[in-house]
């Protein structure tokens, strides 16, 4: 079970990664790596950023429960 978490935490720690470094910085950010450079009339961010930010917060969820998980595991195990 330790093992399953432990790959599980190194997968999601991987998949944070990036996705972080996909989220917009001073440059464009993900609608500039795909050609979409202008900024909506609309004034807040695309579809795709939010969804990003969505996906980001799931994945960092996930992550930070796995830690706990495998934490009480090891207290459990000791």
């Amino acid at each position: 079970m330790v093992l399953g978490f432990s790959i599980a935490l190194i997968v999601f720690s991987l998949l944070l990664m990036l996705l972080v470094l996909m989220h917009k910085g001073k440059g464009g950010g993900l609608s500039d790596m795909f050609g979409g450079g202008m900024q909506s009339s609309v004034g807040g961010s695309s579809v795709a950023e939010r969804n990003l930010d969505r996906i980001t917060v799931v994945v960092g969820l996930c992550w930070f429960a796995c830690i706990m998980v495998l934490g009480l595991l090891m207290k459990a195990n000791s």
